[in-house]
């Protein structure tokens, strides 16, 4: 390559990059931190209340459950060297069918409370995309982000969001 090649080469990127950040000066930018709005967004709050309401009576009923092979657990402990061998193990056995039960019923609770959750939160990321989207364009805004490595504040519309849920928009 020449040296009249490399100048031209360098010059059509100066004028690309002058002809970029003069429309860039345009540009309107926005940034939504969706971690907070899941986090501190009113209806996150509702949602959270409404899955603890509805999945409480099956906590309850785990924790009381746990309580029982525990205390079944601590009593067979507590008379293994009385029992026959065959009684022994036959309390052995129940106890294991008991463990195995419980943690069916603990892994069951965990998917469908994940699985509220989810459903939940898809519900919340879809009003506060058309909240988003209203105040975009309301406000002219060209781009709105969720990710970025670096923000500046006067760019942050997370606030803004966060009222407009809370308002019930």
């Amino acid at each position: 390559m020449s040296w009249r090649s490399s100048i031209c080469t360098a010059g059509f990127a100066v004028l690309a990059v002058l002809s970029v950040s003069s429309h860039a000066a345009d540009l309107k930018i926005g940034f939504i931190d969706a971690e907070r709005v899941n986090r501190e967004s009113a209806p996150a709050d509702q949602a959270s209340k409404r899955l603890e309401k509805e999945f409480q009576p099956r906590m309850q009923e785990l924790q009381r459950a746990e309580g029982q092979v525990k205390a079944a657990q601590a009593q067979l402990e507590k008379d293994a060297l009385t029992l026959s061998e065959g009684d022994r193990r036959k309390r052995e056995q129940e106890l294991s069918r008991q463990i195995v039960e419980l943690q069916r019923r603990q892994r069951e609770y965990t998917e469908d409370l994940n699985l509220r959750r989810n459903q939940e939160l898809a519900a919340l990321l879809e009003r506060a995309n058309k909240i988003i989207r209203q105040i975009a364009e309301s406000e002219k805004y060209d781009l709105i982000i969720q990710e970025a490595v670096y923000r500046s504040p006067r760019v942050d519309i997370t606030e803004r969001v966060l009222k407009a849920l809370a308002d019930g928009k």
